[in-house]
Order: C-alpha cells, then sequence, then structure tokens
C-alpha cells in the first residue's frame, strides 16, 4: 500500500497496534515491512488458516480502528495478491 508522503512509519505502526489481536482469529501470520527503495510503500503479508477467518477478523473492533485510522494516510493506491499455501516454513 502506499502512504501520503511522509505518513509511511506512522500506518506501519497503527498496522501492527491491532497484530496481536489476530491470532485468536486464525492468522497464522501477519508481517509488516516497509520498502528500502520507496519511503512511501508499506507491504503486509498476512498467511490465514481461510479466507472465511480473515474476513471475520475485519470485524474485530481493533480491525476497524486501525483501518479508520490509517485509511485518510494512504493515496488509494494498493496491490493485494492471494495465493494458496502448499507448504513450507511456518506454514
Amino acid at each position: 500500500m502506499r502512504t501520503e508522503p511522509g505518513r509511511r512509519d506512522e500506518v506501519a505502526a497503527l498496522l501492527l497496534r491491532s497484530a496481536d489481536a489476530l491470532r485468536a482469529f486464525g492468522c497464522r501470520s501477519y508481517v509488516v515491512g516497509v520498502s528500502d527503495s520507496d519511503a512511501d510503500v508499506i507491504w503486509v503479508t498476512e498467511v490465514w488458516e481461510s479466507k472465511e477467518a480473515h474476513d471475520a477478523s475485519l470485524d474485530l473492533p481493533e480491525a476497524q480502528d486501525a483501518i479508520a485510522a490509517a485509511m485518510p494516510l494512504l493515496t488509494g493506491e494498493f496491490t493485494r495478491q492471494e495465493t494458496t499455501i502448499v507448504g513450507g516454513l511456518g506454514a
């Protein structure tokens, strides 16, 4: 996701604020990273038990609060890729 200029660290902190709550809802991995080549880009990589578990997590008050706080700080440019895990470390 692309943030408004200079807002990357603020958005990353907002995304990480509710990360612990996700485990109870089927999140196996939630990693927030920042681009080394673009000061306004954040990458979020998530692994969920199921799509339904992920969808349900979006209704959590913590998730709703983080989304509401982050949205005004984003440009609206998002890249999304869904995959099916077939194995590997941590899968």
